[in-house]
């Protein structure tokens, strides 16, 4: 994903640069085609619902996505766009300017309150609709991610797009206007699939 739409004139002047994942050009939209694609292929080789398995893998999505912003912070990367707010945060690759710790506002948005959104469907049936929290996982991470992008500084060899917008919102649009339809679909379908039991 970050190859093609984030630095692809640079790696088509340095092909092999594009399997030294060590050195960055990652991007999570890549890493959702790419899971998407891997879970299709594991779940019709063992006969499993398509559906509830990215069901399953929407729940537990979130933690993950938590844990690589942390890392994020940590690591100094990514940081948010300037700002005066007390708790700016002075990046060493930043520059010598206090910015949004967007790294920390996209982990409570993606990671924390999806979270708790994809647990809340569970605790309603959700499962037994299958595609249903696959759906919603979608458009959670869509809207926090679009959400998060406004104090997130832009890739500097992208920059900003057409008014003020970014790739990452950009490419985070489709992923919301593909879980609602799959969020619609599922709603359309009989209630069947996966039941975690009763609730205690």
């Amino acid at each position: 994903g970050y190859v093609l739409f984030y630095n692809l004139p640079y790696f088509l002047a340095h092909p092999a640069e594009i399997v030294m994942v060590w050195k960055g050009g990652m991007s999570f939209h890549g890493g959702l085609a790419g899971t998407i694609l891997a879970l299709v292929l594991f779940a019709r080789a063992r006969r499993i619902p398509v559906p509830s398995l990215l069901d399953v893998s929407g729940v537990v999505a979130p933690i993950g996505l938590f844990f690589g912003r942390i890392a994020n912070f940590i690591n100094g990367e990514l940081w948010g766009r300037p700002s005066d707010a007390p708790w700016a945060v002075i990046f060493p690759t930043g520059g010598n300017v206090p910015r949004h710790p967007s790294q920390l506002y996209e982990a409570a948005m993606e990671g924390v309150l999806l979270f708790l959104i994809m647990l809340l469907v569970v605790r309603l049936g959700g499962l037994r609709r299958p595609g249903l929290a696959a759906g919603i996982f979608g458009i959670g991470y869509g809207l926090g991610r679009i959400t998060g992008e406004f104090f997130r500084e832009p890739d500097p060899q992208v920059g900003y797009l057409a008014y003020g917008t970014t790739m990452g919102m950009i490419l985070s649009l489709p992923v919301v206007i593909a879980g609602l339809g799959i969020v619609i679909y599922a709603l359309s379908r009989p209630v069947h699939g996966f039941d975690p039991g009763p609730q205690r």
